[in-house]
Protein backbone atom coordinates (compact mmCIF):
# COMPACT_ATOMS: atom_id res chain seq x y z
CA UNK A 1 0.00 0.00 0.00
CA UNK A 2 1.62 3.51 -1.04
CA UNK A 3 1.34 6.57 0.61
CA UNK A 4 -1.43 8.70 0.25
CA UNK A 5 -2.21 11.20 -2.35
CA UNK A 6 -1.87 14.62 -0.87
CA UNK A 7 -4.62 16.45 -2.90
CA UNK A 8 -7.35 13.44 -2.29
CA UNK A 9 -10.79 14.95 -0.48
CA UNK A 10 -11.64 12.06 0.96
CA UNK A 11 -11.92 11.66 4.44
CA UNK A 12 -11.29 7.96 4.09
CA UNK A 13 -7.95 7.02 4.78
CA UNK A 14 -7.82 4.34 2.40
CA UNK A 15 -8.58 6.26 -0.61
CA UNK A 16 -6.32 7.65 -3.06
CA UNK A 17 -3.67 5.18 -2.53
CA UNK A 18 -1.76 2.72 -4.84
CA UNK A 19 -2.56 -0.80 -3.78
CA UNK A 20 -0.08 -3.60 -5.05
CA UNK A 21 -0.63 -7.28 -4.55
CA UNK A 22 2.23 -9.96 -4.48
CA UNK A 23 1.56 -13.59 -4.78
CA UNK A 24 3.73 -16.11 -2.55
CA UNK A 25 4.24 -19.57 -3.86
CA UNK A 26 3.37 -21.96 -1.50
CA UNK A 27 5.74 -24.40 0.49
CA UNK A 28 6.40 -28.04 0.95
CA UNK A 29 8.14 -29.87 2.85
CA UNK A 30 8.76 -33.84 3.27
CA UNK A 31 7.53 -35.40 6.07
CA UNK A 32 7.82 -38.90 6.83
CA UNK A 33 4.69 -40.83 8.34
CA UNK A 34 4.37 -44.67 9.68
CA UNK A 35 1.09 -46.75 7.80
CA UNK A 36 -0.38 -49.59 9.91
CA UNK A 37 0.48 -52.89 8.22
CA UNK A 38 -0.84 -55.27 10.34
CA UNK A 39 -3.65 -54.77 13.64
CA UNK A 40 -1.83 -55.58 16.84
CA UNK A 41 -3.03 -58.77 18.50
CA UNK A 42 -2.91 -60.89 21.65
CA UNK A 43 -1.30 -64.16 22.20
CA UNK A 44 -1.84 -66.57 25.13
CA UNK A 45 1.09 -68.38 26.92
CA UNK A 46 0.02 -70.34 29.43
CA UNK A 47 2.25 -70.13 33.03
CA UNK A 48 2.79 -72.62 35.38
CA UNK A 49 1.75 -72.49 38.98
CA UNK A 50 4.05 -71.74 42.17
CA UNK A 51 4.05 -72.86 45.22
CA UNK A 52 5.38 -72.33 48.31
CA UNK A 53 5.61 -74.54 51.72
CA UNK A 54 4.45 -72.08 54.39
CA UNK A 55 4.89 -73.55 58.29
CA UNK A 56 2.61 -72.36 60.87
CA UNK A 57 1.62 -72.65 64.42
CA UNK A 58 -1.56 -74.56 65.37
CA UNK A 59 -2.69 -74.71 69.41
CA UNK A 60 -2.57 -77.84 70.48
CA UNK A 61 -4.01 -77.20 73.91
CA UNK A 62 -5.70 -74.13 75.24
CA UNK A 63 -3.96 -71.19 77.16
CA UNK A 64 -4.08 -71.88 81.12
CA UNK A 65 -3.44 -69.97 83.98
CA UNK A 66 -0.75 -71.43 86.75
CA UNK A 67 -0.47 -69.71 90.12
CA UNK A 68 3.68 -70.00 90.99
CA UNK A 69 4.91 -69.27 94.17
CA UNK A 70 7.78 -66.20 94.42
CA UNK A 71 9.81 -66.15 97.51
CA UNK A 72 9.65 -62.54 99.45
CA UNK A 73 13.13 -60.08 98.18
CA UNK A 74 14.04 -57.86 101.45
CA UNK A 75 16.63 -54.98 101.05
CA UNK A 76 18.10 -52.64 103.85
CA UNK A 77 17.34 -49.12 103.38
CA UNK A 78 19.83 -46.79 105.15
CA UNK A 79 17.77 -42.92 105.30
CA UNK A 80 19.00 -40.24 107.43
CA UNK A 81 16.45 -38.48 109.39
CA UNK A 82 16.36 -34.28 110.75
CA UNK A 83 17.56 -34.71 114.86
CA UNK A 84 17.95 -31.11 115.03
CA UNK A 85 16.98 -28.30 112.91
CA UNK A 86 19.71 -26.44 111.06
CA UNK A 87 21.11 -23.39 112.60
CA UNK A 88 23.62 -20.45 111.75
CA UNK A 89 26.84 -20.33 114.23
CA UNK A 90 28.91 -17.41 114.26
CA UNK A 91 32.40 -18.10 114.14
CA UNK A 92 35.26 -15.24 114.50
CA UNK A 93 37.82 -15.40 111.72
CA UNK A 94 41.14 -13.43 112.14
CA UNK A 95 42.40 -11.48 109.14
CA UNK A 96 44.91 -12.29 106.82
CA UNK A 97 47.62 -9.85 106.21
CA UNK A 98 50.52 -9.80 103.76
CA UNK A 99 53.57 -7.65 103.95
CA UNK A 100 54.28 -5.78 100.52
CA UNK A 101 56.93 -3.78 100.24
CA UNK A 102 56.54 -0.42 97.99
CA UNK A 103 58.02 2.65 97.11
CA UNK A 104 56.69 6.12 98.32
CA UNK A 105 57.82 9.37 97.59
CA UNK A 106 59.89 10.99 99.98
CA UNK A 107 61.66 13.69 98.02
CA UNK A 108 59.76 15.57 95.19
CA UNK A 109 62.08 14.86 91.72
CA UNK A 110 63.41 17.11 89.15
CA UNK A 111 66.11 19.02 87.59
CA UNK A 112 68.06 19.52 90.84
CA UNK A 113 69.19 15.69 90.85
CA UNK A 114 71.25 14.78 87.64
CA UNK A 115 73.68 12.57 85.93
CA UNK A 116 76.66 13.38 84.14
CA UNK A 117 76.63 10.71 81.13
CA UNK A 118 78.48 10.68 77.98
CA UNK A 119 76.65 12.22 74.99
CA UNK A 120 76.98 8.82 73.15
CA UNK A 121 74.59 6.77 75.48
CA UNK A 122 71.97 8.67 74.17
CA UNK A 123 72.11 6.99 70.84
CA UNK A 124 71.87 3.25 70.42
CA UNK A 125 74.25 1.70 71.27
CA UNK A 126 74.76 -2.55 70.07
CA UNK A 127 75.14 -4.72 73.19
CA UNK A 128 76.98 -7.38 71.27
CA UNK A 129 74.94 -10.40 72.86
CA UNK A 130 74.06 -14.09 70.86
CA UNK A 131 70.85 -15.56 71.37
CA UNK A 132 70.56 -19.44 70.33
CA UNK A 133 68.42 -19.96 67.27
CA UNK A 134 64.88 -18.39 67.51
CA UNK A 135 65.18 -18.26 71.44
CA UNK A 136 65.31 -15.71 73.68
CA UNK A 137 67.30 -17.57 76.57
CA UNK A 138 70.34 -15.46 77.72
CA UNK A 139 73.76 -17.78 77.67
CA UNK A 140 76.30 -17.44 80.50
CA UNK A 141 78.70 -15.29 77.96
CA UNK A 142 75.84 -12.80 77.04
CA UNK A 143 74.63 -12.36 80.77
CA UNK A 144 78.92 -10.94 81.71
CA UNK A 145 78.36 -9.00 78.29
CA UNK A 146 75.48 -7.38 80.15
CA UNK A 147 77.26 -6.87 83.59
CA UNK A 148 80.06 -4.95 81.94
CA UNK A 149 78.06 -2.78 79.55
CA UNK A 150 74.75 -1.92 81.53
CA UNK A 151 74.39 -3.55 84.85
CA UNK A 152 77.72 -1.78 86.02
CA UNK A 153 76.72 1.80 84.38
CA UNK A 154 73.06 1.71 85.87
CA UNK A 155 74.71 1.15 89.39
CA UNK A 156 77.39 4.04 89.07
CA UNK A 157 74.73 6.36 87.84
CA UNK A 158 71.72 5.48 89.91
CA UNK A 159 69.37 8.16 88.18
CA UNK A 160 69.39 7.19 84.67
CA UNK A 161 66.67 4.82 82.86
CA UNK A 162 67.54 2.60 79.77
CA UNK A 163 66.08 1.32 76.77
CA UNK A 164 66.50 -2.13 75.43
CA UNK A 165 66.03 -2.99 71.52
CA UNK A 166 66.14 -5.87 70.20
CA UNK A 167 65.78 -6.74 66.50
CA UNK A 168 65.38 -9.91 64.18
CA UNK A 169 66.63 -10.14 60.30
CA UNK A 170 63.99 -10.05 57.58
CA UNK A 171 63.53 -13.98 57.22
CA UNK A 172 60.53 -15.42 58.38
CA UNK A 173 57.31 -13.95 59.15
CA UNK A 174 57.01 -10.35 60.07
CA UNK A 175 54.36 -11.27 63.49
CA UNK A 176 56.73 -13.88 64.72
CA UNK A 177 60.13 -11.94 64.06
CA UNK A 178 58.04 -9.32 66.51
CA UNK A 179 57.52 -11.55 69.60
CA UNK A 180 60.50 -12.81 69.15
CA UNK A 181 62.47 -9.80 69.43
CA UNK A 182 59.95 -8.70 72.19
CA UNK A 183 60.94 -11.43 73.88
CA UNK A 184 64.46 -10.98 73.28
CA UNK A 185 64.78 -7.55 74.53
CA UNK A 186 62.31 -8.14 77.77
CA UNK A 187 64.95 -11.14 79.03
CA UNK A 188 67.48 -9.00 79.09
CA UNK A 189 65.14 -6.48 80.90
CA UNK A 190 64.08 -9.45 83.46
CA UNK A 191 67.60 -10.31 83.80
CA UNK A 192 68.83 -6.81 85.08
CA UNK A 193 65.36 -6.67 87.80
CA UNK A 194 66.76 -10.09 89.14
CA UNK A 195 70.12 -8.19 89.29
CA UNK A 196 68.70 -5.66 91.62
CA UNK A 197 67.69 -2.87 89.02
CA UNK A 198 64.24 -1.23 89.60
CA UNK A 199 61.83 -1.97 86.87
CA UNK A 200 61.07 1.65 86.80
CA UNK A 201 63.95 2.31 85.52
CA UNK A 202 63.96 0.03 82.43
CA UNK A 203 61.92 -0.44 78.76
CA UNK A 204 61.88 -3.40 76.94
CA UNK A 205 61.24 -2.47 72.89
CA UNK A 206 60.75 -5.61 70.27
CA UNK A 207 61.17 -3.79 66.95
CA UNK A 208 60.99 -7.62 64.63
CA UNK A 209 62.47 -6.68 61.35
CA UNK A 210 61.41 -2.91 60.93
CA UNK A 211 65.00 -1.47 61.28
CA UNK A 212 67.19 -3.17 59.00
CA UNK A 213 70.68 -1.44 58.77
CA UNK A 214 71.34 -3.13 55.37
CA UNK A 215 69.74 -3.81 51.94
CA UNK A 216 68.49 -7.53 53.72
CA UNK A 217 64.76 -6.84 53.04
CA UNK A 218 62.33 -9.92 52.09
CA UNK A 219 63.12 -10.94 48.62
CA UNK A 220 66.73 -10.15 48.49
CA UNK A 221 69.55 -12.64 48.90
CA UNK A 222 72.14 -11.81 51.05
CA UNK A 223 74.90 -13.56 52.92
CA UNK A 224 74.47 -14.79 56.79
CA UNK A 225 77.04 -12.36 58.07
CA UNK A 226 75.10 -9.47 56.22
CA UNK A 227 71.67 -11.08 57.96
CA UNK A 228 73.33 -11.25 61.44
CA UNK A 229 74.32 -7.63 61.16
CA UNK A 230 70.30 -6.90 61.35
CA UNK A 231 69.99 -9.41 64.08
CA UNK A 232 70.92 -6.97 67.18
CA UNK A 233 70.07 -6.33 70.63
CA UNK A 234 71.04 -2.20 71.42
CA UNK A 235 70.74 0.06 74.74
CA UNK A 236 70.47 3.43 74.78
CA UNK A 237 69.87 6.14 77.83
CA UNK A 238 66.62 7.82 77.95
CA UNK A 239 66.69 9.87 81.22
CA UNK A 240 69.53 11.26 83.31
CA UNK A 241 67.67 12.38 86.35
Amino acid sequence: MGDKNPECKSDDPNDCRVWCFRNYPAQFQTVPTLELVKDASFKKSPVSAKKRTIKKQVEVSPATTREVSIPQKTMTVTRRVLVKDSYVKEQKIPAETKQISKEVLFKKGGLTVWEEIECELKNYNLLPILYPLGSSVLTNTAKKIIDNKILSLMREKPFISIEIGSHTDSRGSASANQQLSKARARSVVNYLIARGINSSRLVAKGYGEERLINRCADGVTCTEKEHERNRRTEFRVLSSF
